[in-house]
């Protein structure tokens, strides 16, 4: 298991495996952000900044995916992608007519 694991380092280079981390700990922390968020409210809360963390961590992972030729992750963070983009225009379009909301 620690052979492979450094073989993934190996294979990648460093900085690209670092890359690719710090793209997933932004794609994982969007979750940390929603969690304390609906805590904090005492509901179920999506934040605006849990689409731009997602938009981010996505980025990220599609430009690692590419660059390591992987499939699957290009298309599973490309589909992911589209809806964080949606998401986002929709908030902003909602506090263009709305000035309750947080963006």
């Amino acid at each position: 298991m620690m052979q492979n694991f450094i073989n993934e380092i190996h294979s990648a280079g460093i900085w690209w495996f670092i890359f690719g981390i710090a793209g997933q700990l932004a794609f994982t922390g969007r979750f940390v952000v929603q969690w304390i968020i609906s805590e904090r409210q005492k509901k179920s809360v999506t934040p605006v900044f849990f689409w731009y963390l997602s938009l981010v961590g996505a980025t990220m992972l599609l430009i690692y995916f590419t660059k390591r030729g992987e499939a699957v992750g290009v298309l599973g963070q490309s589909i992911g992608w589209i809806v964080y983009v949606r998401n986002i225009m929709l908030i902003r379009n909602e506090s263009k007519s709305s000035p309750d909301v947080e963006v």
